[in-house]
């Protein structure tokens, strides 16, 4: 069963080139390969060739998921969210309430997420434990540590 996934303009244009790139220049690459091995003698004893073969398989394994997620991504459209609730594609500013500090994340798709650039998943347990909170709210989000409460300062669309 196919899950819908949603991502931004630019998580899209993401998959989209890795599905181009891996169609237009890892396919050749793939056949290439098993044409050199193939040219190197008896198929039954040709560890090269049963390799390529093998390469060429989980390439193709991985560009037909990319095509069955890509058939059912769906672009958010920014314009309907609402400002004042943390939701998905929110660049929220939230204080831990435990040691003070103040940390700024932008909550995307699961695909997307990416902590060094800022950017949580809205299915991690912070994510979760911020949607739907507006300013001045409390989120209080249970972790394999414990208990984390944080507050909610800011809420943007970046």
């Amino acid at each position: 069963m196919s899950t819908v996934s949603y991502y931004t303009a630019e998580g899209l244009k993401k998959l989209r080139e890795e599905l181009d790139y891996l169609k237009t220049v890892m396919r050749p690459k793939a056949s290439q390969d098993i044409a050199d091995a193939r040219d190197k003698g008896d198929l039954s004893e040709n560890a090269e060739y049963d390799a390529a073969k093998e390469a060429q398989g989980m390439l193709e394994m991985k560009i037909a998921k990319l095509e069955e997620i890509h058939a059912n991504a769906r672009l958010i459209d920014e314009s309907n969210l609402d400002l004042s609730k943390v939701l998905v594609l929110s660049s929220v500013k939230i204080k831990n309430q435990a040691n003070g500090m103040e940390m700024k994340y932008t909550l995307v798709a699961e695909s997307e997420a990416d902590l060094k650039t800022g950017k949580i998943s809205v299915t991690s347990p912070i994510g979760k434990g911020l949607l739907g909170k507006s300013i001045g709210e409390v989120a209080e989000i249970k972790v394999p540590n414990g208990v984390l409460k944080f507050e909610i300062l800011e809420i943007s669309r970046d």
